[in-house]
């Protein structure tokens, strides 16, 4: 099992931590933002591989925001792949 912290850019959450295995997503975990919300991206998440969460996500915005707390979990994914 591998565990990921992605530091947020620009959205209430200021940090996600992942835990993935075998390129599944086990479990989502954001620090701050809107506790609902979060913890429904993060359920829904949870249990789908790491490349259809991205697909899934990416490009979401928050309002007016150039992201939002699901497209941050899109960017901490990418960069999980990417190290």
């Amino acid at each position: 099992m591998d565990r990921f912290v992605y530091q947020t850019k620009g959205v209430c959450s200021r940090a996600i931590e992942i835990e993935v295995e075998d390129g599944i997503i086990l479990s989502v975990k954001f620090q701050g933002g809107c506790s609902g919300n979060t913890q429904g991206v993060a359920a829904l998440a949870r249990g789908l591989k790491v490349e259809d969460a991205i697909a899934r996500l990416n490009g979401i915005r928050c309002g007016t925001k150039a992201s939002s707390c699901p497209d941050q979990l899109s960017v901490a994914l990418q960069e999980y792949l990417a190290r």
